[in-house]
C-alpha cells in the first residue's frame, strides 16, 4: 500500500488532513480549533510521504517527525500522524488501541476544559455561579478545570492584580507576567475557595493558572492550598505558547508542596519531556496529543513519566471531535498513571451532523466507552461536509 496524496482543508477552522492511497483507503486527522493558519505548514510535509506505505507508521513519522517543533507547529505532524493510524486501522479492521497495544481500560475518564459558560465577572460569586453551571452539565464531570490568575481575566480585570502592566494583545497569547500583589493574591484564593465550596467531594477542582507567575508565588499558592484536596496546578511557570520547558523552575516549586503541579500542553516530542520528568519537576504532565508528535508519542511519554511516579492527564480542549475520537483511542491504552483526558467538543455546532461514529464518543458520568470501530473511529458524511469546504478546498474529498 503507498500513499497517493495528502489533502488538507480547513473546515470549521480545523486543518484537516486526509491521506489517500493506492488501495482506496483514506485516512482523517485534524489539528486544533485555533489553527487554521497551519494549512501551508502540513502541505510541507505533504511530498515527504508520498509513495510511503500508511501503515509503517513509525517509518514515515521518522521523516517528518524532526521537523516540528513547540506549538503550534507540532500540530502539523501530529494531524498527520492521527490520519496514519486511521488508515492502518481500517486496513487491519482494528481500532486504533489494538495497534498501539491493546487496551487496559473499556471507558475513559475526561475532565471538563471545554464546556464553558460566560463567566459574569471576576469575583468570588461570579466564579462559584459560573462553577455550579458546569457541575450541572449533563456530562456530570469529575473533575473541572477552571482558569484563573493570568490563564483567563482575572490578571487583567481585577486592579492591581499584579505588578505589571496587562496586555491583551496577539488573541491572548500576549505573555502577562508578573509578582502578584497582596490584594491580588488574597481575591485569587477568595475566588478558589468559592469554587471549592460548590464543588464539595463531589467534584476535583483543576485550575489552570498561566504561563505568568513567578516561582516565589507558584510556591506561594501551591502551599496556601495544601490541604484543600486541588487535583492540581496547571502551568503555573509555564505553558500555552511558551517554546522552552524550564524544568530548573519547577523544581523549586513540586518538591515543596503536596499540592500537585502540572504542565506540558506545549510542549514537542518526548525528548522535551525528559528533564521534566527524569528530574520529578511535576507530579502531573499534560501534553496534547494534537500537538506533542501524535498517539505514540503520547504512549511514550505516558509510561515513561509512570516509571518516575508522575501522573498524566491530557490537554485536549479545542481538539475536536476527531481528536476526541483520537483521545479516546490513545486514552483506553495509557498505563495507570491515567487520571482523565480533558474533553474536546465541536464547533461550531454543525459539526455533529458530518461525521459518522459519534454516537459512540458519548459522556456518560464523566466517562467514554471504549469503541470497537476500525481506524481513529470517525468518518465523514462527505455530502454533509463539502456544504462546509472553503473554494480553495473544493476538491478536498476527491479520490
Amino acid at each position: 500500500m503507498k500513499i497517493t496524496d495528502m489533502k488538507v482543508a480547513i473546515i470549521g477552522n480545523h486543518p484537516v488532513v486526509r491521506l489517500t492511497t493506492d488501495e482506496g483507503i483514506d485516512g482523517i486527522g485534524a489539528a486544533e480549533l485555533a489553527k487554521p493558519y497551519l494549512k501551508p505548514m502540513i502541505e510541507f510535509y505533504r511530498d515527504m510521504i508520498i509513495g510511503k506505505d500508511p501503515t509503517d507508521v513509525e517509518r514515515v513519522m521518522l521523516g517528518i517527525r524532526r521537523m516540528g517543533s513547540f506549538k503550534p507547529w507540532g500540530a502539523a505532524v501530529s494531524a498527520i500522524e492521527f490520519a496514519l493510524w486511521d488508515v492502518a486501522g481500517k486496513v487491519a479492521g482494528l481500532p486504533v488501541y489494538k495497534l498501539l497495544g491493546g487496551k487496559i481500560r473499556d471507558k475513559v475518564q475526561v475532565y471538563n476544559g471545554n464546556v464553558r459558560f460566560k463567566l459574569e465577572g471576576v469575583d468570588p460569586e461570579h466564579y462559584a455561579a459560573n462553577m455550579q453551571k458546569m457541575k450541572d452539565s449533563p456530562e456530570n464531570f469529575s473533575i473541572i478545570k477552571q482558569g484563573i490568575a493570568f490563564h483567563g481575566n482575572m490578571a487583567s480585570d481585577v486592579e492591581d492584580f499584579y505588578y505589571g502592566t496587562p496586555s491583551t494583545r496577539l488573541g491572548g497569547r500576549h505573555p502577562n507576567r508578573g509578582l502578584i500583589t497582596y490584594k491580588g493574591f488574597n481575591h485569587m484564593l477568595a475566588c478558589i475557595d468559592a469554587m471549592l465550596e460548590v464543588c464539595g467531594d463531589e467534584v476535583g477542582l483543576a485550575l489552570d493558572c498561566g504561563p505568568g507567575f513567578t516561582v516565589p508565588d507558584a510556591l506561594k499558592l501551591a502551599k496556601a492550598l495544601e490541604g484543600k484536596n486541588i487535583m492540581w496546578l496547571e502551568d503555573m511557570i509555564t505553558g500555552d505558547y511558551t517554546p522552552y520547558v524550564l524544568a530548573d523552575l519547577y523544581t523549586q516549586v513540586t518538591p515543596y508542596t503536596s499540592t500537585p503541579i502540572h504542565t506540558g500542553e506545549q510542549i514537542y516530542l518526548r525528548q522535551n519531556f525528559v528533564e521534566l520528568i527524569e528530574r520529578n519537576a511535576v507530579n502531573v504532565l499534560g501534553p496534547d496529543p494534537a500537538d506533542v508528535g501524535g498517539l505514540a508519542e503520547m504512549k511514550f511519554i505516558a509510561e515513561y513519566a509512570d516509571l518516575h511516579g508522575i501522573l498524566f492527564a491530557p490537554h485536549g480542549t479545542v481538539d475536536g471531535l476527531i481528536g476526541l475520537a483520537a483521545h479516546v483511542q490513545l486514552a483506553a491504552v495509557l498505563p495507570d498513571n491515567y487520571i482523565a483526558f480533558e474533553l474536546p467538543n465541536g464547533q461550531p455546532e454543525w459539526w455533529y451532523d458530518i461525521l459518522t461514529g459519534l454516537d459512540k464518543l458519548k459522556v456518560k458520568d464523566s466517562h467514554i466507552d471504549v469503541n470497537d470501530t476500525p481506524g481513529l473511529g470517525v468518518s465523514f458524511i462527505v455530502e454533509e461536509a463539502m456544504k462546509y469546504l472553503r473554494e480553495e478546498d473544493a476538491g478536498f474529498f476527491d479520490d
